[in-house]
């Protein structure tokens, strides 16, 4: 409301728990391990880190650093610092996180489905056909309901009581139920075989177009880049909040959790002989040949899958969370709405934006494309030459707490060039792709 203070953070290890929350999600427990293993294995890794190094972390800094500065949700910030013409920027960043959440949540439900199913019933006999039946329908948009209920019911409760309470939380539950499975992981026989599949190299595969646009928007997805999660949580920062620290801590956190679910979810399937289920599609390997895996495994493997179900549920809610207090955050600085109605009426626009994937995969797959393809990675270029070349004294804003540091000319330097340079090819590729897709989608219905 008008009048009130904006909230903070009760500390920072809050935030970064939060933050790396928000980076943490389904695509760092599946996508990124897939990925790795089908484009170049250790190469990928080689490329991923790279382009993390030179275009996702000065885009992180770069949200990091207006919203601290300006204190504000995405579309006041830009306003703050380029005026009411730069509002549109923002807008982007607001329209990303409400269209990745309403199909976010459907995958999500799913999720919850599972580990639902593993500790009560098991899993079940034929988990493609299952996945077949319950990826569509009703079911799908009643759990997707189910997990919306939840994220709403948090961000309802404001930053520190709701967000960073889960946060502190979740995230060590997180990293301990990766790192249990991927313990057990290791000792079954044939691991061995998961860790070759996943870890090849072949620099040649790895650093074709293809290859380097999949890694450009699983950089972008992964660490919650151009859909202004960032900036809204840098919001609740105080002054003194040393940025290009806790940039690199969420990057590493966030990074560490992807190459730990490979070696979670690899060695599982290939010491069961199981890596002719890992098909083309990522969703369809998540829920049809690890379960599989699962359910050969007996008594055992109903605890590790409940486990396993349990890690990506956990994952899914806290970068659900980011993403509704993306638009939260905006509507309430934007119409003075108090944050129970404003998480009330967006959550339930953005639960019912998601009934269509719920009852078409296809509508989802769409969805995704251009969400990753277009929003998050034109949000990313706009940001960077917002700051770059727009924003006065960038270099300035985010010296403050971090007085000393050497390279800022060279992370503006990145934003003004590199970083625009790089997601201009990317999305020279990527739009026609997208565009075909939504077409496609089009012509079919």
């Amino acid at each position: 409301m008008a009048g009130e203070s904006r909230e903070q953070w009760n500390s920072r290890t809050g935030f970064i728990f939060a933050a790396v929350g928000s980076a943490v999600g389904l695509g760092n427990m599946w996508r990124f391990s897939y990925l790795t293993a089908e484009n170049g294995g250790a190469a990928f890794v080689v490329l991923y880190l790279l382009l993390t190094l030179v275009i996702g972390l000065p885009v992180m800094l770069a949200e990091l650093t207006v919203g601290r500065g300006a204190g504000k949700s995405p579309i006041q910030a830009l306003a703050h610092y380029g005026g009411p013409r730069w509002r549109g920027l923002g807008a982007v960043f607001v329209a990303a996180g409400f269209i990745i959440l309403s199909y976010y949540g459907v995958i999500a439900g799913w999720t919850l489905r599972y580990a639902g199913e593993a500790l009560v019933t098991g899993f079940a006999d034929d988990p493609g056909l299952h996945f077949r039946n319950i990826r569509e329908g009703s079911g799908a948009f009643l759990f997707h309901v189910f997990f919306m209920g939840a994220t709403i019911g948090i961000v309802a409760g404001g930053v520190k009581r709701g967000i960073e309470r889960v946060a502190v939380i979740a995230m060590p539950a997180l990293f301990f139920l990766v790192c249990a499975v991927a313990l057990y992981a290791a000792t079954l026989d044939g691991a061995g075989a998961g860790y070759r599949y996943y870890l090849n190299t072949d620099f040649v595969n790895a650093w074709s177009l293809d290859v380097l646009v999949d890694a450009a928007g699983q950089a972008f997805f992964s660490l919650s880049l151009g859909m202004g999660a960032m900036l809204t949580f840098a919001s609740y920062l105080p002054r003194e909040s040393h940025l290009p620290n806790e940039s690199l801590l969420i990057a590493s956190a966030d990074f560490g959790v992807a190459f730990l679910a490979g070696l979670m979810v690899f060695p599982l399937i290939f010491a069961l002989g199981l890596s002719g289920d890992v098909s083309e599609s990522t969703l369809g390997a998540l829920f049809v040949a690890l379960p599989k895996a699962f359910a050969a495994m007996g008594a055992a493997g109903r605890v590790v899958g409940l486990l396993f179900f349990i890690a990506l549920v956990v994952g899914a809610l806290t970068s659900a969370i980011s993403l509704l207090e993306v638009v939260v955050s905006a509507t309430i600085d934007g119409l003075n709405w108090s944050r129970l109605q404003s998480t009330l009426v967006m959550g339930l626009a953005i639960t019912a934006l998601g009934a269509p994937s719920a009852w078409n995969i296809g509508f989802l797959e769409v969805m995704d494309k251009v969400a990753n393809n277009l929003f998050l990675l034109g949000g990313g270029l706009g940001l960077s030459i917002f700051v770059g070349w727009v924003m006065k004294d960038p270099t300035g804003e985010v010296a403050v707490g971090a007085e000393g540091v050497p390279w800022f000319g060279l992370w503006r330097g990145l934003l003004r060039f590199v970083v625009p340079a790089f997601l201009i090819v990317v999305l020279w590729n990527s739009v026609p792709a997208t565009l075909r897709a939504v077409w496609g989608l089009i012509s079919a219905s």
